[in-house]
Order: structure tokens, then C-alpha cells, then sequence
């Protein structure tokens, strides 16, 4: 495999693990309100529900990267307008709204991209 085609395997791969480790930050959110230690704990097992689908994506796309890129590229950009939407609510401001966007699903679009452009440089080094 060329260097070139190395870097394109991982960087997804890598990028997105840490994605989710910063998604799932969010679910320590659980912890602290004067709940029973296992209504906490189910809270944080909930919190963590999108982790557990975007791992299984990651796991998915590290099989069939074509497939695995197009549903990170459409989960990122259907969650779009639903992170802005309840954002904006909460703090009317649409330049924060849009820095969460950035934060929260604009890398799943880039990670589904890189997925693709990888799928499809080893593609073309493998009918060469």
C-alpha cells in the first residue's frame, strides 16, 4: 500500500474514534444530580446511545468504506439541521449555534468524505 494510501486508511479510522470519544464526554452529563447510583448509571448508558451507533457505523465503514463514508456523510448532515434547530432554541444565537454545528457534526461529514476518497484511491492503485 502506498504512503499516500496508508495515511487515507487511517485518518477516518482515527478521526473518528476520537469523534465519538468526544461525543461521548456528553454522557458524563448522567452523573451529579442527586439521583440513585443506578438511575445515574442508566442515564449514562442512554447518554451514551449515540456512541454505541456511531461505533457500530465506524465498524461498519472499516469493512466497506463506500458504504460506511456515505452513512457518516448522511448522518452528519441529516443531524444538521436538528443540533442547529435545538441549539438555536436554547441560546438564540446563530453564531454559536453554528460553532456547535462545526464541533458536533460537521466532522461525521468530513470522516464519511475521507471514507470515500479513501474507498476510491484504493480502488485506482488497485486496478493499476
Amino acid at each position: 500500500m502506498k504512503k499516500t494510501n496508508k495515511i487515507l486508511h487511517w485518518v477516518p479510522r482515527v478521526l473518528c474514534i476520537l469523534a465519538i470519544l468526544f461525543i461521548s464526554i456528553f454522557a458524563l452529563d448522567a452523573f451529579g444530580h442527586g439521583e440513585p447510583f443506578w438511575a445515574q448509571i442508566a442515564g449514562f448508558l442512554m447518554h451514551l446511545i449515540p456512541s454505541f451507533i456511531l461505533a457500530a457505523v465506524l465498524l461498519l465503514a472499516w469493512k466497506k468504506e463506500l458504504i460506511g463514508g456515505i452513512v457518516f456523510t448522511l448522518l452528519g448532515l441529516i443531524m444538521t439541521p436538528m443540533v442547529y434547530s435545538n441549539n438555536y432554541a436554547m441560546n438564540q444565537s446563530v453564531g454559536m449555534s453554528f460553532g456547535i454545528i462545526m464541533t458536533i457534526t460537521f466532522p461525521f461529514v468530513l470522516i464519511g468524505v475521507l471514507f470515500i476518497i479513501s474507498y476510491y484511491a484504493k480502488k485506482k492503485s488497485a486496478s493499476r
